[in-house]
């Protein structure tokens, strides 16, 4: 049955700047997919990353130049070899997987022999500002299981102590976002270990990271931005001692799941992680975080409005989409 394939931009405004090392957001800009068939329709959301060379434009640009094969009924595995790991990928592989769905009458959890996704704790991200303005946000979900705190070069032992004093029980994320470099690291390993930090998130550049398979961290090292995909884990493993699974970085549910199951298969320990997105961006992530150590899908908790049906959140827990939103 043919198909009709669909893809725009959408905008949605944030409730408040949303600041780490590389810059300060205002809105999540995100590619929206849409496949039709039969009356049926999957979606998709994507959000294009310029650290990877991605735009809104090359995302559509990218997803036009498969259309043909995809409303011709190119499936998951044929798409993959179709676009490389990418946005545009992750937002056709979640279309399709939602379009799967409906059309065969099994939900994604099911296809997976999964129950239903439930309640998970997520991180809440706590964005650059002075110490004692993240203080005062960390102290507003002070009661969250988990926190992430972004930082840069700038003093970020201030920020980390503001925000454990703070929030004296939360478990903390520490994320740099790559703005930190050898020496820093080495010199902020007491302060982390001070403060009980769970998890320091990719501190140095991708490209300049192969030092750290010689150094004994106090506190386990998550990659972020140097692991995309399942191949990647050759070099990763013996860096890093986690990795973060984006399904944008990885091109979508598919390859997300094996990165995860690959992962697991090495001993590295697993986050899910997100960019600032709609729900439509975190429904299918929800199959990978209940593999997960640690999970960080707080990107709707950003917006000032999201999706209608989606995800919610309450005490440091996302809760899943309503039924028929996704999956």
């Amino acid at each position: 049955m043919p198909r009709q394939l669909h893809a725009r931009h959408d905008s949605f405004a944030l409730s408040r700047p949303f600041r780490i090392a590389r810059g300060v957001k205002t809105a999540a800009e995100v590619v929206t997919v849409t496949l039709a068939q039969g009356g049926l329709v999957g979606r998709g959301e994507a959000v294009p990353y310029a650290r990877y060379g991605e735009s809104i434009e090359s995302a559509l640009a990218q997803i036009e130049a498969v259309r043909a094969a995809i409303e011709a009924g190119a499936d998951r595995a044929a798409l993959a070899a179709l676009l490389p790991a990418g946005a545009a990928r992750n937002a056709l592989d979640c279309a399709l997987w939602d379009l799967e769905a409906k059309v065969d009458g099994i939900g994604v959890s099911a296809r997976l022999g999964e129950p239903a996704p439930t309640p998970i704790a997520t991180a809440l991200t706590i964005v650059i500002d002075t110490p004692e303005a993240m203080a005062a946000a960390a102290r507003d979900v002070a009661d969250a299981p988990l926190l992430k705190i972004k930082v840069d070069a700038n003093a970020p032992a201030d920020a980390i102590r503001a925000v454990r004093g703070a929030a004296p029980e939360a478990a903390l994320i520490v994320d740099p976002n790559e703005s930190w470099d050898e020496a820093m690291v080495r010199a902020m390993a007491g302060v982390l270990e001070e403060c009980g930090v769970a998890l320091l998130e990719q501190p140095v550049p991708a490209e300049a990271d192969a030092w750290l398979a010689g150094y004994a961290s106090p506190v386990p090292i998550c990659a972020d931005e140097a692991v995309h995909v399942a191949a990647d884990l050759d070099v990763v493993a013996a860096r890093y001692d986690a990795v973060n699974v984006k399904l944008d970085k990885a091109g979508g549910l598919t390859e997300g799941l094996a990165l995860a199951h690959a992962a697991r298969e090495r001993g590295l320990g697993l986050m899910t992680g997100c960019m600032v997105c709609s729900s439509l961006g975190i429904a299918p992530a929800l199959h990978v975080a209940r593999l997960s150590d640690w999970v960080d899908l707080d990107g709707p908790y950003w917006l000032r409005e999201d999706r209608q049906g989606g995800v919610r959140f309450e005490g440091g827990y996302v809760l899943p989409q309503q039924e028929g939103f996704w999956g």
